[in-house]
This record gives structure tokens, sequence and C-alpha cells, in this order.
């Protein structure tokens, strides 16, 4: 049997990719400088994660212009969907396998 851990996809589970796929789900379609405020990174870093999420078929990235300003819009994929959803499947095993370990094993009272 393994942990539940071993689940985890590498791409979706670092922290800045695991944000930019959760706020993605949650519009139909998000703004680079969105992410870039809301998750707090530089404009560098996003492109970098962004790269792999587009690399790995997890995003759509499109540009265009929002009256005369060049704007970038990051889109959900279908398999960046599933792969969203699969590793909060998987983060949910490991929750509920760290919970049964505490109702199976407490820790004693402090002195």
């Amino acid at each position: 049997m393994t942990h539940p851990a071993s689940g985890l996809d590498d791409v979706v589970h670092q922290r800045v990719r695991l944000g930019i796929l959760t706020i993605a789900h949650e519009a139909r379609r998000v703004e680079f400088g969105f992410l870039r405020t809301t998750l707090d990174l530089t404009t560098g870093n996003l492109s970098q994660h962004l790269t792999v999420l587009e690399k790995a078929g997890l995003v759509r990235i499109e540009k265009g212009y929002e009256g005369k300003r060049g704007r970038t819009w990051i889109h959900l994929t279908p398999d960046g969907k599933a792969a969203l959803r699969d590793e909060i499947a998987h983060l949910k095993r490991i929750i509920d396998h760290v919970e049964q370990a505490y109702t199976e094993h407490p820790s004693p009272e402090p002195a």
C-alpha cells in the first residue's frame, strides 16, 4: 500500500502552479496581472510557471487587447480541470490519512 502523497502531481502540486490552477478554475479566464498581484509574484516568475502549465496542457494562454492595452488571459483546459480535481482528491486522501493516524494514536496531552 503506497502513501497518498505518492499520487501528487509535481507539476500541479507546486504552490504557485496550484494557485494558478485554482484561480483559473474559479473564472472563465483570468488576466495575467490579476494572477501576478493575487499570488504576489514577479512577471518573470509567473511567466515561468505558466510556461510549465502550458507545456503540460493544463492551461491555454491567449494574448489580445482590451482597448489599446495588450492583455494576456489564462484559461484552464479540460486536462487542467481534471488535473486539479485529481490533485484535490489526493490532498483529501492525505488529510484523511493524517486524521486517521491521530484517531488511532492520539498525541499525549502536554504536562
